[in-house]
């Protein structure tokens, strides 16, 4: 449960992952630093600066109540003094989740200074029309506007403003906060581009493998990067070097086998041609000689299963025209073919390769349908289509993928001899050699329609 959700949450590809990692590894610090600044640094320095404070306050409200009435009055009055504190002057500071650490602070510095200063002198923290820290001081004093008969003010305790020192606003901490969120960009964009560094190799290493299973030759990698990526790389050229070896070697042995295995076949017919006597029974010569045929053809078509056509370079061309070619060499041999041919783009293909599927796919309709036989081509935005199809006896959809491996022959062709069951193993080989695929469909009215898809140019 725990691991498909962990992979339908992270991201695909091993960039994004890193740089999730490292954005997250970033943040994880940034956090942690900030908490010891603000829990190791910051909070000592603000509850020092609510003690300072409140050692001036007190100092400040002992100094009144000693101050003759005349001056007393007099300075309350430049101090702003209230009877009643104002109604924007908060006991706490509001939370704010933009400035929590301001907000923070605050606290920390209310709740030390409530510690030193006496019971009865509340603090409270206006926000609104300026920072000012109102603090209620002791009797007694004449506040302006008060009733008290016969005096024209209250003497009762009153409040203060007091500006805030600048340790509990916090205001330092602002460009700390932009210089690690600067680092922290820094940091993720380093981490980015060398990310992109490493991922380079690994991009030409993909490449590579593509242009190899694609029965290319590709250039060596370089292997001059990180000694991880030199690795790897140098590994993927022996590997390289390895399968060109291999490919010659099969080759050669394909070649050898063909004309070991061909040269008696042909000395056998020379000789049963020879041994048989003027009017005699020719039967025997002629069920011969089809037996030898079989073998050749067996032979053909493991030869074409081992080749497959990769080192046959791609060219440009219309498959139509190819089709129309082979359509009219069946109808010369009694097979007609009904064509319906779209307009098809320019197409990059392995002329004696796509000749070879196109035969299979022909001559598999004729043996094995018989009637019906018909060949369309269309095209979308992004594929062209070939599409082979006859009036046989349908198959399952298993027993249409499993013709593709190798061997593998339908029921429908138990009454055929001379096959060996690699025709549409090497329509599939030959198409993922183009980029393509083979499917099957059925067709509208019964019977079989076998499509060959391949890429358009850029798609």
């Amino acid at each position: 449960m725990t691991r498909p959700l962990l992979h339908r949450v992270l991201p695909r590809t091993l960039l994004a992952r890193n740089i999730a990692l490292l954005i997250a590894l970033v943040m994880l610090s940034q956090v942690c630093s900030l908490a010891v600044l603000l829990h190791y640094v910051q909070r000592p320095r603000v509850e020092r600066a609510a003690a300072v404070f409140a050692t001036y306050v007190t100092t400040l409200d002992n100094l009144l109540q000693t101050t003759p009435p005349a001056a007393r009055n007099a300075l309350t009055a430049r101090l702003d003094a209230r009877g009643e504190v104002p109604g924007n002057a908060d006991a706490q500071p509001p939370p704010s989740l933009l400035r929590a650490y301001r907000t923070y602070q605050r606290k920390v510095f209310l709740t030390s200074l409530r510690k030193h200063l006496p019971a009865d002198m509340e603090a409270r923290w206006q926000t609104e029309g300026g920072q000012r820290l109102w603090i209620r001081m002791h009797a007694p004093a004449v506040v302006p506007g008060a009733d008290a008969p016969g005096t024209g003010g209250l003497a009762t305790p009153y409040w203060i403003a007091l500006p805030i020192p600048e340790d509990a606003q916090g205001n330092g901490l602002d460009a700390a906060i932009i210089l690690s969120l600067g680092l922290a960009a820094l940091a993720a964009l380093t981490g980015y581009a060398i990310q992109l560094h490493l991922n380079r190799p690994l991009r030409e290493l993909t490449r590579a493998a593509s242009r190899l299973s694609a029965g290319e030759t590709p250039a060596p990698l370089p292997t001059d990067g990180p000694v991880e990526i030199a690795a790897v790389s140098s590994a993927f050229n022996q590997m390289t070097h390895a399968l060109q070896q291999a490919e010659a070697t099969r080759a050669l042995m394909l070649a050898g086998i063909s004309h070991d295995i061909r040269t008696p076949l042909t000395k056998l017919r020379l000789s049963m041609a020879m041994a048989m006597p003027e009017n005699s029974d020719s039967s025997f010569v002629v069920a011969a000689e089809s037996y030898l045929d079989q073998i050749e053809t067996i032979l053909q078509q493991f030869m074409d299963y081992a080749g497959s056509g990769e080192r046959e370079p791609a060219e440009p061309g219309d498959l139509n025209a190819l089709i129309e070619r082979l359509a009219g060499d069946f109808a010369g041999l009694g097979h007609e073919f009904e064509l319906s041919l779209a307009r098809l783009p320019v197409v990059a293909y392995r002329p004696v390769s796509m000749l070879r599927l196109l035969m299979n796919l022909m001559q598999n309709a004729i043996v094995y349908g018989g009637s019906g036989l018909a060949v369309r081509s269309w095209a979308t935005d992004d594929a062209v289509y070939l599409a082979v199809g006859d009036r046989g006896k349908g198959l399952s959809a298993q027993e249409l993928e499993q013709l593709k491996a190798p061997f593998q022959r339908g029921r429908n062709a138990r009454a055929h001899s001379g096959g060996t069951g690699l025709g549409l193993a090497i329509v599939e080989r030959i198409a993922r050699l183009h980029g393509g695929r083979v499917e099957f469909h059925a067709r509208d009215g019964g019977g079989l329609e076998v499509w060959v898809v391949l890429p358009r140019e850029g798609s």
